[in-house]
């Protein structure tokens, strides 16, 4: 069929229909490195501004850390540009077996192997080490592209209800005959910022003798004393059997993830991930800044450090302000709108205020949860926290939203 004008109105239709939603999403264009300032064309086309960031995943600040560029150059020089291969062919090279060695050995795990990101990672490692004799029971909250990763796979699929232990336990229980049962969570979940129970997570799955997947995406290099993720936190080191994870957010923040585990599932991957198997190389100027990331979150523990107090300031300011948030004690703080309409708006009127975020809706998250989730930096300091906060009290008195409840919030702008 050729794309005609009657082809061209159904699909024309179909995003006039998601615009007078609500939920068109607009893409602002940023002009400068990310940092906790960066520069946008506003309004798109126009002038340069500057405005804070408070969304990005930049967790500890290194995405234009001097040192990591530096390191990026170098490695540009030395390495090369692009691999132009899958690992297997003509794709490996030094450092990226120097990178794996560092990443196992920072999440004390006993081998990794690198994918060209978290998403590919997620995709291929399911149906690598998994078969129709086993089945995955996953928290019903994980991360979009584990369930693609789970669709893949041919082993059974089931959830338990969001960080619920003893239904959880029930699932592994009814799944007893199963060859292998994997608990499939995230470490710390993305949209609400609420860490997973992985210390009962474990308990359960000794008890009923199960193995543990957690993607910890928005956790590696900041959570737990030393910035190790969730399983530090959790007092579980050494004993989760798969970790996936991403170099795209705390470390560094360009692109890439991994396979972190066993070592056995981890070579299983490297003999039949797809994802890992059939893609280019990650580029060696992404490898070589993402060894000097690893070196610079092993040396100190001062960015996650900075980046706790950080959150502690600002949770607590939101709250003062009557902003209704997530609780919880990571940097990923919702604030929460319920409506879809004023989630875009609110964000609008941060944008014009000098405060860079995004409003969340349906299908991102669910619907009637609509929110703004602020993010915090170890690159922001005291000054760039307190204009956010005030500005985010502005926009809440503008719209009437301070000190409500969540009732009088849907009440007023529906959900």
């Amino acid at each position: 069929m050729a794309f005609n004008n009657e082809v061209r109105n159904i699909y024309q239709q179909e995003l006039d229909i998601i615009r007078s939603g609500g939920i068109f999403k607009e893409e602002r264009i940023i002009c400068a490195p990310q940092n906790s300032e960066i520069e946008v064309e506003f309004p798109i086309g126009s002038i340069h501004k500057k405005v804070i960031n408070i969304c990005a995943n930049n967790y500890l600040g290194l995405s234009s850390h001097p040192d990591v560029v530096e390191a990026a150059h170098k490695g540009l020089d030395r390495r090369g540009y692009g691999m132009s291969s899958v690992r297997f062919i003509c794709g490996t090279q030094d450092i990226h077996k120097e990178l794996e060695h560092k990443l196992a050995k920072f999440l004390g795990t006993e081998d990794t192997i690198l994918f060209p990101s978290c998403m590919d990672a997620n995709a291929g490692v399911f149906e690598a080490v998994l078969s129709e004799q086993d089945v995955m029971i996953a928290d019903r909250l994980v991360h979009a592209s584990i369930v693609d990763g789970m669709r893949l796979c041919k082993a059974m699929t089931d959830t338990y209800k969001h960080s619920d232990m003893a239904h959880l336990e029930e699932k592994l229980q009814l799944h007893a005959k199963m060859r292998f049962r994997l608990i499939i969570t995230d470490g710390s979940f993305s949209m609400d910022g609420d860490l997973a129970k992985l210390d009962k997570i474990v308990e359960l799955a000794e008890k009923y003798n199960a193995m543990v997947f957690v993607d910890d995406s928005h956790a590696s290099g900041f959570i737990g004393k030393t910035g190790r993720g969730t399983h530090e936190h959790c007092g579980v080191l050494g004993k989760i059997d798969i970790i996936t994870t991403t170099l795209g957010k705390a470390l560094g923040g360009a692109s890439g993830g991994c396979v972190s585990g066993r070592k056995e599932l981890v070579e299983l991957c490297r003999q039949k991930a797809r994802p890992y198997l059939f893609s280019n190389t990650i580029p060696p100027v992404v490898v070589s800044g993402a060894i000097k990331v690893i070196d610079l979150i092993s040396s100190t523990t001062e960015r996650r450090d900075k980046l706790e107090k950080n959150t502690i300031f600002w949770r607590k300011g939101l709250t003062e302000a009557g902003l209704i948030i997530k609780e919880g004690e990571t940097p990923i703080v919702p604030v929460m709108l319920f409506n879809a309409i004023l989630s875009q708006d609110f964000a609008k009127e941060l944008y014009e205020e000098g405060i860079y975020a995004v409003g969340f809706f349906f299908p991102v998250v669910p619907k009637g949860q609509a929110r703004i989730r602020t993010q915090l930096s170890a690159a922001h300091d005291l000054h760039h926290l307190e204009k956010a906060l005030a500005a985010f009290t502005k926009v809440g008195k503008k719209f009437d939203i301070l000190h409500k409840t969540k009732q009088e919030i849907i009440d007023r702008f529906g959900m």
